[in-house]
């Protein structure tokens, strides 16, 4: 349910509940308390060749039960069932077996749950269109219904078909804290600035990984990028796709990616929406997505100074306002404010909040309330919107999106970094992000504690045998930076990766409403029409 716009009052007395704010499932953040923010490679061990529905065996073949979708439980999310589409066509759910372990297929398996709506025209029908929607850690199995309006287009042709990838949501989850430590774990210091401090940080984390290896430990080796690409090999299968048809947006373009290089002979149609650059390792990833929320930051006081006395933020020219978020996240340091009930509002929750507020410009509003009120001591609504990048609902539940996240990143990112590192790192971040820096180089321990080695420093993503992919990249995107579509295309290999630039704000092309994206992307998918590389939109 989205906001209804804010008042232009000062000291607005509203008190939002955390489920007010809407979770952007389109490339959800990385928790920063976690804050394995470069999106690393594959940590399943050697690449397997590709699968064949006679490697597979009976679970190539097996006959999925679709069924209306129901209410999850709060272990696996505390999400309602989705409402049918405005013409009445109803979601259906179903679980699929996958192998725990692609090196021994006949196996142990575990469920993977779906999501679909049928396509309108079954005549002209083309197949299933397989959805990612990021993270890593993201429930494809919320978010496709909550998006869904955005491609009504092309469920002209297509099923629109979602899936909680392994270790998330509502397919065998990575669990680790529970709701009352999850609480004090997000708002626990993130940017340490004393021994003591920084030894409870690598604390928490230890006893976070810890958690996380006693409640899924048998699958945190398993849960890594490669193992989740050949699942939807074996979805395309099951499903009765020659050709899989893909739509991946952030993390879900380096699976996508990762899927045309290991099945590039299945790759039908496939497009890569704010994507990662393939080419970074966790560092760079890191410094990346840095320079990428100042970015954004920068925009966003721009656009509030630029209104005037409108703006709710004090300061008459950008840096002012900068120096004013820099100064209310220092006292939040030492004095955190009143949030909802009896949870406060903390530094480390204040920068998460304005994090996620920084993924779409629609939340540009409610970022400036939110400062606004907090500088007031009054912190519900900074609060809410860190609740929204944390998986926290209104009563109180976290869905496991920050498990996963970091169970997926550590398991495919070969580098581990110590406090020394993020020492020497500091200023490089500080550089990148004056305001925002530091979150992202403690961010750099998140896996530093981790009971499973990761692979690699970067995804092999080249694909030379595959068809014409496209890649489209936003200028003003904070979380994968412009740059990134560019390295993506350049790494699938030529005639490949076909770029598309969407001159704007946020996170995501497609769903940024921008018409010249729609066209090119609908004409692309609906009747195979490739666009030229290096194509620009808006055209005027």
């Amino acid at each position: 349910m989205p906001f209804t716009r804010p008042s232009r009052r000062r000291r607005s007395s509203r008190r939002p509940r955390a489920a007010r704010v809407p979770r952007r499932a389109v490339g959800l953040a990385v928790a920063v308390v976690l804050a394995a923010t470069g999106c690393g490679g594959n940590g399943d061990g050697d690449t397997p060749q590709e699968g064949t529905p006679s490697s597979l065996g009976d679970l190539a073949r097996q006959e999925l039960s679709w069924s209306p979708c129901i209410p999850s439980p709060v272990s696996e999310g505390n999400q309602p069932a989705p409402s049918p589409l405005p013409d009445g066509t109803p979601w259906e759910c179903a679980f699929m077996d996958v192998p725990l372990d692609y090196s021994a297929p006949d196996g142990e398996t575990i469920e993977l749950g779906l999501i679909r709506v049928k396509a309108r025209n079954t005549s002209r029908r083309i197949g299933s269109l397989l959805f990612n929607f990021g993270g890593p850690g993201g429930s494809g199995i919320t978010a496709l219904p909550a998006f869904a309006p955005e491609y009504e287009t092309l469920r002209s042709r297509y099923d629109l078909v979602s899936f909680d990838p392994r270790g998330v949501g509502r397919s065998e989850g990575v669990r680790c804290f529970d709701d009352s430590e999850l609480d004090a774990f997000f708002a626990q210091d993130a940017t340490p600035d004393r021994p003591a401090e920084e030894r409870a940080l690598v604390d928490s984390l230890e006893d976070y990984a810890a958690a996380c290896e006693d409640d899924s430990g048998e699958l945190l080796p398993h849960v890594g990028t490669e193992n989740a690409a050949r699942d939807m090999d074996l979805m395309r299968q099951v499903l009765g796709d020659e050709k899989l048809y893909y739509f991946g947006i952030s993390y879900g373009t380096e699976l996508g990616a990762v899927y045309a290089h290991l099945f590039p002979r299945t790759v039908g149609r496939a497009v890569l929406d704010a994507v990662v650059d393939p080419g970074g390792t966790a560092l760079e990833g890191a410094l990346g997505q840095a320079r990428g929320f100042q970015l954004a930051l920068d925009n966003f006081v721009q656009d509030c100074v630029e209104r005037g006395d409108d703006c709710l933020l004090p300061g008459g020219t950008p840096d002012e306002v900068k120096t004013f978020i820099r100064n209310l996240l220092t006292r939040l340091d030492q004095t955190p404010v009143d949030g909802v009930g009896t949870r406060e509002l903390t530094q480390t929750h204040a920068a998460n909040g304005i994090i996620q507020a920084l993924y779409s410009k629609e939340y540009w509003p409610y970022l400036e309330q939110a400062l606004d009120e907090a500088d007031g001591g009054d912190g519900a609504l900074l609060l809410a919107l860190s609740d929204s990048l944390n998986g926290r609902d209104e009563t109180g539940h976290y869905n496991n999106l920050q498990a996963a996240n970091a169970a997926i990143n550590c398991v495919d990112t070969k580098q581990r970094f110590t406090r020394e590192d993020v020492e020497e790192y500091l200023p490089q971040f500080r550089e990148a992000s004056p305001v925002l820096g530091e979150w992202f180089a403690w961010g750099l321990l998140g896996c530093s504690q981790w009971p499973v080695p990761g692979t690699w420093e970067h995804p092999v993503v080249s694909a030379p045998d595959a068809p014409p992919i496209l890649v489209v990249g936003t200028t003003g995107d904070p979380a994968t930076p412009y740059e990134g579509a560019a390295a993506m295309a350049a790494a699938l290999g030529k005639g490949v990766g076909v770029e598309v630039t969407y001159r704007g704000e946020g996170h995501g092309a497609y769903n940024s409403g921008d018409a010249c994206i729609k066209r090119i992307v609908d004409a692309y998918l609906l009747n195979g029409k490739v666009p030229a590389s290096g194509t620009v939109c808006p055209t005027t």
